[in-house]
């Protein structure tokens, strides 16, 4: 059966790959050749170009490709009230290499007006049919990079001070979405999946954090986050390994958090990484309630290989051994660009493995 509301039988987790005109245009702006406005002119006609092209693809729910974003988690953070970015003196620790990265520091409380990208999705909503979706970091994002020490100690003599505040920025922010008629928005949170990877775990205790403890915290902080929501948003949550040009960072099935993932956050749906063996088996989804949906990251994003039907509805088939059927969806297992670099594919080669997923979601549920 198809589904009404999002996430959708076949879905999508939101970046793509930038054209080359648009990345032209930032590197002219970088530059100074060219306005802030008239880049913005640029990036609208990316943007509307992008929406036309999922929605031939038959995808019902549309995202603006996060194509006005340097980076997918940045760009959002750095806006709010008491965080500022700066050059970090070295990347992630992502497999085969470290990108350039700019790290977060808290210097001030937390706390935000409207966010710029409250006019990122109206204009995405003016532009489309379909459901438009938003995408931002999940709270957790301001914690687990840097810790205690990119909180100011001086602002925030307590962690339990700044996690609170966290929570009740993102509601202002949620319920600013919510206000400008959004009807779905997707937290991306990598980092419950990061702590089941045990380097991760490791590197959490060495500079004094109780990897055990963050996933109760992060959940706290993500229902107060969400609860400014309006009736009529469904919140969906994105889990990765870490995703920058086909890289990644962790390695480790869910089941370390499994339980407090599904059963102790408000989560509505939750979209999930299981391209590869790096996200352990289908055996967790045991734990989801019967009233959320579960979106399979089966396709990958980050080689531009076709995946054959008859193998996608094998792993669809494995996974409904745990879950029913119903409560399923698919996807790819992150986005093609999480940094507008993008990932190690070409263009055609997105838009066929989309369309791949629009036909095996018609031929499983349709």
């Amino acid at each position: 059966m198809l589904r009404a509301t999002p996430p959708f039988r076949a879905d999508h987790v939101g970046s793509l790959l930038r054209p080359q005109f648009l990345k032209d245009a930032r590197a002219q702006r970088e530059a100074g050749e060219i306005s802030a406005e008239q880049l913005q002119e640029v990036e609208d006609r990316a943007i509307r170009e992008v929406i036309a092209k999922q929605e031939s693809a038959g995808l019902q729910g549309i995202t603006d490709g996060e194509f006005r974003r340097s980076f997918s988690h940045l760009d959002f953070l750095e806006q709010l009230d008491g965080v500022e970015s700066y050059p970090a003196e070295q990347g992630l620790p992502f497999q085969s290499g470290l990108p350039r990265i700019k790290g977060i520091k808290v210097t001030a409380k937390i706390n935000a007006g409207l966010h710029p990208m409250i006019e990122h999705f109206k204009f995405l909503k003016a532009n489309t049919s379909k459901t438009a979706k938003v995408t931002i970091p999940s709270p957790s994002m301001l914690h687990y990079r840097g810790g205690r020490k990119a909180v100011s100690e001086s602002v925030y003599p307590t962690m339990d001070e700044f996690y609170n505040d966290v929570g009740q920025t993102y509601k202002n922010v949620v319920g600013d979405f919510g206000a400008a008629g959004c009807k779905c928005l997707q937290l991306d949170e990598v980092n419950f999946t990061y702590l089941c990877d045990e380097e991760q775990r490791q590197m959490l205790r060495a500079r004094g954090d109780q990897p055990e403890k963050l996933p109760e915290i992060y959940a706290d902080m993500i229902n107060a986050a969400i609860s400014g929501r309006t009736p009529e948003m469904r919140v969906v949550m994105h889990l990765c390994r870490g995703n920058f040009r086909s890289m990644w960072i962790a390695v480790g099935g869910y089941e370390p958090v499994a339980d407090v993932l599904f059963n102790k956050v408000n989560i509505d749906a939750y979209f999930m990484e299981w391209d590869t063996d790096r996200a352990g088996g289908f055996e967790p989804l045991r734990l989801v309630p019967k009233n959320k949906q579960v979106v399979l990251g089966v396709v990958t994003s980050k080689t531009g290989s076709l995946e054959e039907k008859d193998d996608l509805k094998r792993r669809i088939d494995e996974a409904a051994k745990f879950i029913d059927l119903d409560q399923l969806c698919l996807s790819p297992q992150c986005g093609f660009a999480s940094t507008e670099e993008g990932n190690v594919l070409t263009e055609e080669e997105q838009w066929a493995k989309l369309r791949r997923i629009v036909e095996v979601a018609d031929e499983v549920w349709g």
